[in-house]
C-alpha cells in the first residue's frame, strides 16, 4: 500500500513518530508539512467571534494563555517521551519519502506533491479544511484519525468536548474518510483507550487515543485496501459541530472529573 500524510510543521509527534509508524507497514510516498501564516489564526478568530461573541472568545483565549502557562510544559514532555518510545518502536522513515513545507494543504504545490507519489491513500493529520481537488487525489481517499466520536463531536477538540459534557462514552478516536463538509465523511472504525481525566489534559487523552490504538488502525487500513471494511451506519445519531475549548468548560470538565474518580484507581497507562 502506498500512504501519504499530512501534518502540522510542530507536531512532532505525526511528522516523525507517525510517519516511522506508517512506513513500518506501507510505501510512505511522502509527508506534506502544513506551516500556516499568522492570518491563518486571524480567520480562525474570527470565526470563535462569530460563534460565541466577545464572551466566548475571550474565554478561549484565556484557555489558551492557561494551557500555555500551566498546562504545556508538562503536555510537551509527555509527547517527547512517547516520540522517543516509537523511534525506539518504528525505523526512521526512509531517505525516498520527500517532503515539502507548504503554508496551505490546498495550495497548487501541495496538489502536485501529493499527486506525485501516486498514493493509495492519504492520512490528514491536519486542522485545515481540505478542497476536494486534494481530498479525492487518492483512489481510496483520504482520510483523518479524529480526536473525537463522529458524528457527535466533530472538529478538532471532540475529546474536549465529550469530557466537558461528561459524554464519556464518546471520548476516543474515529477514523473516517474525507467529504466536503467538517468531519462528516463515512467513519469506518471507532478507538478508545484508558485515561486518567483528574489529572491528564485534553491533548494528552486525544492522543493516546491514537498511540494505543496504532495496531488496530493500521489493520484497518489494510482491510479497507484490501476492500474488506465498509463505513459504519451512523443514521439518527447526534450531529453536531463544536468549538475551540474555554476556560470556564476546562474547569468545569475538572471539577466533575474530581468529584467522579476520587475514590477510583488511575486507568491511565504510561
Amino acid at each position: 500500500m502506498r500512504v501519504g500524510l499530512i501534518c502540522h510543521h510542530d507536531a512532532p509527534l505525526h511528522r516523525d513518530g507517525i510517519a516511522r509508524w506508517i512506513a513500518s507497514w506501507a510505501t510512505l510516498t511522502g509527508i506534506l508539512v502544513v506551516q500556516e501564516p499568522r492570518r491563518r489564526l486571524v480567520r480562525r478568530v474570527r470565526r470563535e467571534w462569530r460563534r460565541g461573541g466577545a464572551v466566548g472568545l475571550l474565554d478561549v483565549l484565556a484557555f489558551r494563555l492557561y494551557y500555555r502557562l500551566v498546562l504545556g510544559a508538562a503536555d510537551k514532555r509527555w509527547r517527547e517521551q512517547q516520540l522517543d518510545t516509537l523511534r525506539q518502536r518504528y525505523a526512521p522513515v526512509p531517505g525516498t519519502a520527500p517532503e515539502l513545507t507548504v503554508s496551505s494543504p490546498n495550495a497548487p504545490e501541495a496538489r502536485e506533491f501529493l499527486d506525485a507519489g501516486a498514493p493509495d491513500l492519504v492520512i490528514a493529520l491536519c486542522k485545515n479544511i481540505l478542497s476536494e481537488k486534494v481530498f479525492s487525489l487518492p483512489k481510496l481517499g483520504t482520510f483523518v484519525l479524529h480526536p473525537g466520536i463522529c458524528p457527535e463531536y466533530r472538529n478538532a477538540h471532540g475529546c474536549f468536548w465529550a469530557l466537558v459534557q461528561r459524554d464519556l462514552g464518546n471520548v476516543g478516536l474515529t477514523l473516517l474518510r474525507i467529504d466536503r463538509g467538517i468531519d462528516t465523511g463515512p467513519a469506518f472504525a471507532y478507538f478508545r483507550a484508558p485515561y486518567d481525566e483528574r489529572v491528564e489534559s485534553h491533548c494528552v487523552i486525544q492522543d493516546r487515543m491514537l498511540l494505543h490504538n496504532l495496531e488496530a488502525i493500521r489493520d484497518c487500513f489494510q482491510s479497507i485496501a484490501a476492500g474488506q471494511s465498509q463505513p459504519s451506519p451512523n443514521g439518527g445519531r447526534t450531529s453536531a459541530e463544536w468549538g475551540q475549548p474555554r476556560l470556564t468548560s476546562y474547569l468545569r470538565w475538572k471539577r466533575a472529573a474530581r468529584r467522579m474518580t476520587r475514590a477510583q484507581p488511575s486507568t491511565a497507562e504510561s
